[in-house]
């Protein structure tokens, strides 16, 4: 069973880099663009808006979430750009460089801070 779930995440990994490329792509569509950066963003940003050690909902977001944002967006994706997009991928899985995503570290940064804020000004009083 754990085998089956490592094969899994990395298949996830995989279409991840999928939607990354396909985001480049000058013929992928703006709305794609926009849905596919921000679940791309959060995949591979160093850090998770919810933290792993929460329990239960701190895996929501790895194991629920992103897996099916992908999955949906990739049913989404025109044929033709998601095959050269998936190639595109796999070459850069074979160089074996990470890619890492500045955008959704900084995204989720800003949203805890704001989380942080509201607390202190609620509270604080």
């Amino acid at each position: 069973m754990f085998m089956r779930l490592r094969r899994w995440a990395r298949l996830i990994k995989r279409d991840v880099l999928t939607l990354w490329f396909a985001c480049r792509d000058p013929r992928t569509p703006w709305w794609f663009k926009l849905m596919a950066f921000s679940i791309v963003a959060y995949a591979l940003s160093p850090i998770d808006l919810i933290p792993d050690f929460i329990p239960i909902i701190g895996l929501l977001d790895d194991a629920i979430i992103v897996p099916l944002g992908v999955i949906i967006l990739l049913r989404l994706l025109p044929r033709e750009i998601r095959i050269s997009s998936a190639e595109r991928a796999e070459v850069q899985r074979a160089r074996g460089q990470k890619i890492v995503s500045w955008a959704g570290f900084g995204l989720t940064v800003i949203i805890w801070l704001a989380v942080v804020i509201y607390l202190v000004k609620r509270y604080a009083m």
